[in-house]
């Protein structure tokens, strides 16, 4: 983790592969391990981590960054993605993997097309201009993140669409930087029982968007 990270936030979200065991016996001091007596899901686990980081004192220009700990995100690209937000100009930063000329050879070709398919949907249904509306790998300021209604966002698969969605209805001015597709796994497809979940979450983006705009 590079040096720029002060705190390294773990969130167990109920895992049987010893995660806790391992992350509690880290020598970094910066580690703090949260765990979730039950699975609740990669966006809940999420929220668990915004809401500890938003308890720390610390400034509005503060950059969250979430890190999946599968080995697809590198951690040589987080100190590009917190730049915008340091630099206080921008709320919310999502990583960009299709900007990479790797990206066509290295993400599994289902997880290429799907993510591609789902970015087209999500632009039309926020009506904003974004590359890559599936990567996970995100940072967003203390003032952006204390904002949100985190209670409410998705919290299992298909939450990046809505965490997108509650930046725009927020007025969140975002961007997105360019960050190397890492699969080290050996089994990396978009499984089917998702497709549906993630169409359903990009639907009830685009249903509150034209509700709040009938609303005005």
């Amino acid at each position: 983790m590079p040096a720029c990270v002060d705190h390294i936030v773990v969130v167990d979200d109920a895992s049987d592969d010893r995660t806790y065991e391992v992350a509690r016996a880290s020598k970094d001091p910066r580690v703090v391990v949260l765990r979730h007596a039950t699975n609740r899901g990669v966006g809940a686990a999420i929220v668990t981590g915004y809401r500890w980081a938003l308890g720390v004192p610390g400034a509005e220009w503060d950059a969250f960054v979430v890190m999946a700990g599968d080995g697809q995100m590198d951690p040589d690209d987080l100190p590009a993605l917190a730049l915008p937000i340091v630099r206080r100009g921008v709320g919310y930063v999502k990583g960009n993997r299709f900007a990479e000329t790797s990206s066509l050879r290295v993400i599994p070709r289902s997880r290429y097309l799907g993510g591609r398919l789902f970015t087209m949907l999500t632009r039309a249904a926020l009506a904003v201009r974004v590359d890559d509306s599936q990567c996970g790998y995100t940072a967003i300021s203390r003032d952006a993140c204390s904002r949100l209604d985190l209670a409410s966002l998705w919290p299992r698969f298909g939450y990046p669409n809505d965490l997108l969605a509650m930046v725009t209805r927020a007025g969140v001015t975002f961007v997105e930087v360019p960050v190397r597709p890492l699969y080290p796994h050996v089994s990396n497809t978009l499984g089917a029982r998702h497709t549906p979940i993630i169409a359903a979450v990009i639907a009830r983006a685009w249903w509150r968007r034209v509700m709040r705009g009938s609303a005005r």
